[in-house]
């Protein structure tokens, strides 16, 4: 395949992934910039899969080195970065800026997850389901399911409820008020 049919493969990926996700979503104001609801995507569309029901907002997503999966009524605050790139810090010079690994790195965002504005995943890891991230943190590695996570790096806050259940205790008694996560 050429590089000219490949660039249209890709073109055609990237536009089926992100055909729901782009304009102003149900409810939006027509006064908010159409930019505050468009993803930015680097490296190759074919990586990122996006459920209908998922809101990304205006995120990036960089996939240069693994694939990156948003499950089902997960939504983003604004400029959440999701990275699956890296370099090899053990090279140099232009050799650096080219030494990337081409996989292995995913990222998988669950289903209802909420991950808040500015916050930042690094890849390799899983956010589990209904989890809770709190406005610009630094996730680098797995978030349990129905768990609150903030700061950087993020940890622990609390633990969500299951539906059904009685309200569980904080992780962390100095967490504050980890059940107000605002702003995103």
């Amino acid at each position: 395949m050429s590089l000219r049919e490949r660039a249209a493969q890709g073109a055609r990926g990237l536009a089926g992934a992100l055909r729901r996700t782009v304009g102003r979503p149900a409810g939006a104001r027509q006064t908010e910039d159409p930019a505050l609801f468009r993803p930015l995507v680097y490296g190759d569309p074919e990586r990122l899969h996006i459920a209908p029901t998922a809101v990304v907002n205006n995120a990036l997503f960089n996939l240069s080195s693994g694939e990156i999966t948003v499950g089902d009524y997960a939504f983003f605050g604004h400029n959440v970065s999701v990275l699956t790139g890296t370099h090899d810090w053990t090279t140099f010079g232009a050799e650096r800026q080219v030494a990337v690994p081409k996989s292995g790195r995913d990222v998988v965002i669950e289903e209802g997850v909420w991950v808040s504005s500015n916050a930042i995943v690094v890849a390799p890891c899983r956010i589990g389901a209904h989890a809770v991230v709190g406005v610009g943190s630094l996730v680098l590695r797995d978030v349990d399911a129905y768990t609150v996570v903030a700061g950087n790096p993020a940890r622990v806050l609390r633990t969500i409820p299951r539906p059904g259940e009685a309200e569980a205790e904080r992780v962390d008694p100095d967490a504050g008020g980890a059940g107000t996560v605002t702003a995103g």
